[in-house]
Parts: C-alpha cells; structure tokens; sequence
C-alpha cells in the first residue's frame, strides 16, 4: 500500500507580490493615460497649425490675386482700393496693395486685418474683433526697398485671440504656438 503525504504547496502569489504587480499595473496605467493626455493636446494644437495655415494661405492668395503690374503703355498699375476684409471683396473702400503700417503684423488695423469664426469664414475687419472671433488674420504689405517700389514684401499672420494678447501688446513678431505665418513676394509685371 502506498503512502500518500500532504505537502504545502507553494503554487500561487502571496499577498506581498500580488500588492507589488498591483503597484506596476498602477504606475503602468497613470503613465498610459499621461502619454494619452500629451497626445490629445498635441492633436489639438496640430489641427489649430493646420487650419491656420489653410486661412494664411487664403488671404495670400487674394491679395497676391490684386492688380501689381504695368497697363498697356507701361505705366504702373497698382489695386489701392479692393477691400480684402469684408466677406466678399469689394473693389472699393479698402486698402488694396497700399503699403501698410509698420505695425500691421502686431495690432488690429483696419484694413490689414479680418476676424475668422469657427467655420472659417469672415465675420468682419476694424480695430475690434467681434465676439464670435477665433482667429485674427492680419497682414502686411511693404515695399521692397532695393526694387524703386516695383516688387512689395506680403505677410499673413493667423493667431488666435487668446495667443496674441501679450505678445501683441509688447509689439513682438515673434510666431507663437498655435499660430503661422507666411511670407512672398510680388513683382510688378506686364498686364
């Protein structure tokens, strides 16, 4: 006959290490849901970048779309009057190509600027944004010194209202986060 014994077995966790894989299952999930976080935000600001751009990239186009150029007996030819801040341009009452002030890129000014509601379309121009504001576009145009005023330097900044406050305030052309800007030039041709 055989003997059967009993012995403990030490199969299975004991309190202490199954405490332990609790702790790294923990500090696994908090860091997961931090690196989840991080990304969101950074999502966020990418898709702001991005919808920025595509406004930037809008008004360079209308305004690199205004008449700078010769006529027929080559005489300069230059759009001062269409007015790009409106909803649909008008060909008056605006400032055109005109060579804009020195702070056009860091203030509201009329006529170098347009405020932008959520669905991207323009709710007006003028010193004060209005309420429904979620971007600012404003821009510059500035003769090229070294060409006699033939070729004229355009900036599009797209900002938000909220960046733009501080920096705006001390004059800075800094680009900030969430913002972008673009830059060309355009060079007097014959029409």
């Amino acid at each position: 006959m055989a003997r059967f014994t009993f012995r403990p077995s030490e199969a299975g966790f004991s309190l202490l290490e199954a405490t332990i894989a609790t702790g790294i299952l923990a500090a696994a999930l908090a860091a997961l849901g931090q690196l989840l976080a991080l990304s969101v935000a950074i999502n966020i600001s990418a898709r702001t970048v991005t919808y920025a751009t595509v406004l930037a990239e809008q008004k360079m186009e209308q305004l690199r779309g205004l008449a700078w150029g010769y006529d027929s007996t080559a005489l300069p030819l230059s759009d001062t009057s269409t007015n790009t801040a409106l909803p649909v341009e008008s060909p008056t009452g605006g400032t055109g190509l005109t060579p804009s002030p020195a702070n056009a890129l860091t203030e509201n000014i009329a006529g170098y600027v347009d405020y932008i509601d959520q669905f991207g379309d323009i709710i007006g121009g003028g010193v004060t944004a209005p309420g429904r504001t979620v971007y600012i576009r404003r821009w510059s145009v500035e003769p090229l010194p070294a060409t006699s005023g033939d070729t004229l330097v355009l900036q599009v900044i797209v900002t938000t209202p909220v960046n733009r406050r501080d920096a705006g305030q001390a004059g800075s052309t800094r680009l900030l986060r969430d913002e972008a800007r673009l830059l060309t030039v355009k060079t007097r041709k014959a029409q």
